[in-house]
């Protein structure tokens, strides 16, 4: 009788539904145990001859597999001396318990495959310590103690691949790699120290590894390590990080996604795991990784013989098509693409990969679930052909006898179970093969006239096509790129642009292949420089906001200050180090900034919105930054004495629209609270304080980093200007504001408005502000006062360029300085220049008419300043800015052409002016 037959005859120990306690109610547990014995042997000579050997334990294991498990670890665990052959035992026990729970369906895949590692976890564990604890013993580890086995003196075990993971097979090997921490040893005694690491290593290896009377535990392998040719089988951590800095593969970067420290010290190891964080996982979207994985899977197949058509004898579920290896490198690239980004992502299983990838966008969830579905199937066919002989194979059987053994130990009809394979290795082929080999993918007709574009010619000398690697993707991109540049409105005006774009790139490996993968940001691309040569030159250098574009909700609804700011303090919480933060900062602003952009481009916000949006994005970055920067600065001089300072936005910023490239102008306000110094290593006097602490926020908001710089920073309307501290104190602002403050610095105050520190201080500062403003303004004074500043811009500026949406009279600045009029006059101190001309209104030194009219024309002169700011740096020229950018320029307009909106600014500024020059009085000669 068959070993399957022996389990039919019995009353359903194995069905899927049944649980522990039903498998230990199970008669055949105890009375029919002898029967199942005899009648193994067919379909698993090794699982019967495991059920023949420990025939007696498994009467008592099957009253509570869970229990009898847990007394075999603590077992384990306590073990002195020798482990060998305790060890051995031990295998042979979770073996026949886990193959018997898979076979009947009593644990999940999962159950089997976390059973196995748990136990090879335990079994390092047991075999280090013996080893680590021998040298100890002998003295030959430098000044380690008894106390010191239990973290193995330093050394740590880092399990690889599917132990790593927890999903060892039935017969898996281990994958290991051992390094030490050489911190813990003196120069004199590093080498002896490596030396009794190494013998321990292995030792722990052959406690492991070697096939005695009793059997082994598990085939250990230690070639996973940096170099093995050369490297010893233990090397310090110092050694390793070096090499994987330097000189790391791609197929590295893949193994350490799974790697976890399993035995000796787990403190060093985390330390190892989070050192090796930027080599693994890029701050940067890494779609080059695809062609990385996609070449060692062609390495694999032909080192193998692995190529040709699926055909089921002898096929290879591991490696061949269709097979597991295939669906562990579709998740694991993944994961490689986005983890640096992303830290949800960074899960060591496979199944868990292929879900957190579903949830978040980068694989359809009906390909992850169909994914996981064929994985599992694939991982139950694998254990089931190693648990004919316990062989590390994965080849299906090359003749009908071995299919219909595999099938028996499937409990499944032959030819159903040969149709279900054919079918799943397929599926897997065809789902993974695209995304791995986007060579195979149509070129589309070139123009001929780009193609024999001088431009074209000289493209192969740019930076960015330097390396072979790029050349071989440039040339599949190539066509498709030209191809639509011919579609543009200007095809020869659009691909100048794009010249630009292109001879600005310093490399182009890693931006080529994200555009060959998303071939929609090429759409975005094509778009960007038909509008813009000037934004497609700074996107050259900046060219990693394009990961924002599908890294994330791109074009989702605009989250709002609070969320950004949240999102970002979180970010920056993560990173222990203070630069990594500030660099951080600028990459994820440098990525909302581009996102505002390419939906005011791409009509998909308003200018009035877009303007909000700006401004949000700069008071999350100050919001999230500023407590990182009070931290750092507490390291040296501690915490900010008395109840600590606000940021307060005044200007564009504290009114709540920014343009592209606005600066921002700020104020910092403290309360000491009577406290007259800081309390820390080096403490400041709270004046000192303060105003150091704000030259630091200026330095972390402006400096130029390796990520560039945040924004421009300007402290000039704090009060008494450049010749003022930095930092005010709360009293003296509102003792200047009261006493000593210019009209003009009255009008900037109704747009101030606090966007950064704590929430009582900042609640204080508005009401102080509120309080200031509300006093009575005598209104011959603030319009006479507001006629000689007119008077002075005009002087100092002149007429303005035609161009010029900001300066001129009847244009933006002179505008806003009737709003800020207004305000300040209306006694409420409202910030937006829409509503100080109402107040002025309401006041009667305007008609509702003539506010509208103004109000009218600065959302004119808005939306041409936003939009020209975004696609130019210089002057507004539409002789300069070709035929898309005055397309865009006149969309946001509301006019057809050029010349209609010339007509349009002229004439409602022309308006704007007559009416602001009425309403005030003539200027004092």
């Amino acid at each position: 009788m068959s070993f399957e037959a022996a389990i039919t005859r019995l009353p359903h120990p194995f069905e899927p539904d049944l649980g522990d306690e039903a498998l230990a109610a199970a008669p055949w547990a105890k009375g029919q145990i002898a029967e199942l014995i005899r009648g193994t042997g067919g379909s698993s000579p090794y699982l019967g001859g495991l059920i023949r050997k420990e025939a007696g334990w498994l009467e008592g294991a099957l009253d509570n597999p869970q229990d009898t498990l847990a007394a075999l670890w603590s077992e384990l665990r306590g073990l002195d001396g020798d482990p060998g052959v305790p060890l051995r035992q031990a295998k042979r026990r979770v073996a026949l318990l886990s193959g018997l729970a898979d076979l009947g369906g009593v644990w999940p895949l999962e159950q089997v495959t976390g059973t196995l590692t748990d136990f090879a976890d335990l079994a390092v564990q047991v075999a280090l310590r013996e080893a680590i604890g021998r040298e100890v013993k002998r003295g030959k580890l430098p000044g380690a103690t008894e106390a010191d086995i239990a973290t193995a003196g330093g050394m740590v075990v880092f399990a690889m691949g599917k132990m790593g993971a927890g999903e060892l097979n039935y017969s898996s090997d281990i994958d290991l790699i051992c390094l030490f921490d050489e911190s813990r040893y003196g120069r004199d005694d590093y080498h002896e120290a490596r030396a009794s690491f190494i013998r321990a290593t292995k030792r722990m290896s052959a406690t492991l590894n070697d096939l005695t009377g009793e059997g082994y535990v598990f085939r250990t392998d230690l070639r996973l390590r940096p170099d093995p040719a050369v490297t010893p089988v233990c090397m310090a951590m110092e050694a390793a990080e070096r090499y994987y800095e330097s000189l790391g593969r791609a197929w590295e970067r893949a193994a350490w996604i799974k790697a976890r420290p399993c035995a000796g010290d787990p403190e060093a190891g985390a330390r190892f795991i989070d050192a090796l964080r930027p080599f693994v996982w890029r701050k940067h979207l890494d779609f080059a990784a695809i062609k990385d994985a996609h070449d060692m899977r062609l390495r694999y197949r032909e080192t193998k013989g692995l190529t040709g058509p699926i055909t089921l004898p002898g096929h290879n579920m591991k490696l061949g098509r269709g097979g597991i290896r295939e669906i562990e490198f579709f998740t694991q690239t993944r994961q490689i693409i986005a983890g640096g980004r992303d830290p949800d992502l960074r899960v060591r299983g496979t199944v868990p990969g292929l879900r957190v990838l579903a949830e978040k966008g980068w694989v359809p969830p009906q390909v992850a679930e169909t994914l996981t579905g064929h994985y599992r199937a694939h991982r139950e066919i694998e254990h089931r052909i190693q648990m004919v002989q316990d062989a590390q194979t994965h080849a299906l059987p090359g003749n009908e006898e071995g299919f219909a053994r595999l099938a028996a130990l499937a409990g499944r009809d032959l030819a159903e179970l040969k149709a279900d394979l054919k079918s799943r290795l397929e599926d897997v082929h065809e789902l993974t093969e695209g995304f791995f080999a986007p060579e195979s993918r149509s070129e589309p007709q070139v123009p001929s006239a780009l193609e024999q574009s001088p431009l074209v010619a000289r493209w192969p000398s740019y930076p960015a096509l330097r390396s072979s690697r790029a050349v071989e993707i440039w040339g599949r991109l190539r066509p498709e790129i030209l191809s639509r540049l011919g579609r543009a409105a200007k095809p020869e005006e659009a691909l100048t642009a794009f010249d630009g774009f292109l001879a600005g790139l310093p490399a182009g490996v890693q931006l080529f292949s994200l555009f060959e993968a998303n071939p929609q940001l090429v759409d975005l691309l094509v778009d960007i420089v038909s509008v813009s040569p000037d934004l497609a030159r700074h996107l050259s250098r900046n060219a990693q906001v394009f990961d924002a574009v599908i890294g994330g909700d791109f074009f989702a609804p605009w989250p709002g200050a609070s969320a950004m700011a949240a999102d970002l303090a979180a970010r920056l919480r993560a990173e222990d180090d203070y630069e990594r933060r500030l660099d951080l900062a600028r990459r994820w602003q440098r990525e909302g900034h581009f996102r505002i952009g390419v939906h005011l481009l791409r009509g998909l916000s308003e200018p009035q919105e877009a303007g909000q949006h700006y401004a949000e994005l700069a008071e999350a970055v100050l919001a999230a930054l500023f407590p990182v920067v009070q931290e750092e600065f507490a390291r040296k001089h501690g915490p900010a004495p008395g109840r600590g300072a606000v940021v307060v936005g005044m200007g564009s910023l504290g009114a709540g629209r920014l343009h592209a490239r606005s600066d921002l102008d700020l104020i910092v306000i403290y309360d000491a609270g009577g406290v007259e110094a800081s309390d820390g290593p080096r403490p400041l006097p709270a004046r000192s304080y303060y105003a150091r602490l704000t030259q630091a926020l200026i330095t972390a908001m402006s400096a130029p980093m390796a990520e560039g710089k945040l924004y421009e920073i300007d402290m000039r309307l704090r009060p008494s200007g450049n010749q003022g501290p930095v930092a005010t104190s709360l009293t003296a602002f509102t003792e200047y504001q009261r006493e000593n403050a210019w009209v003009w610095e009255h009008l900037a105050l109704t747009r101030a408005r606090v966007v950064a520190g704590p929430g009582d201080l900042a609640a204080e500062v508005e009401a102080r502000r509120r309080e200031l403003l509300a006093g009575p303004q005598e209104q011959a004074h603030v319009l006479g006062e507001l006629s000689k500043m007119r008077a002075r811009i005009a002087a100092a500026k002149g007429g303005g360029d035609p161009w010029d949406p900001k300066l001129g009279q009847g244009r933006m600045q002179d505008i806003e300085l009737v709003g800020q009029a207004g305000a300040l006059l209306s006694g409420q101190a409202p910030r937006r220049t829409a509503r100080g001309l109402a107040a002025a209104a309401q006041e009667g030194w305007l008609t509702r008419e003539e506010a509208d009219h103004l109000a009218a024309t600065y959302r004119l002169c808005w939306s041409l300043q936003i939009g020209a700011r975004l696609i130019t740096e210089g002057a507004l020229d539409p002789e300069e800015l070709g035929v898309g950018g005055c397309t865009f320029l006149t969309g946001l307009a509301g006019v057809e052409g050029p010349e209609a909106l010339r007509e349009k600014l002229a004439q409602m500024s022309g308006r704007a002016a007559q009416i602001i020059t009425a309403a005030l009085p003539e200027p004092e000669t």
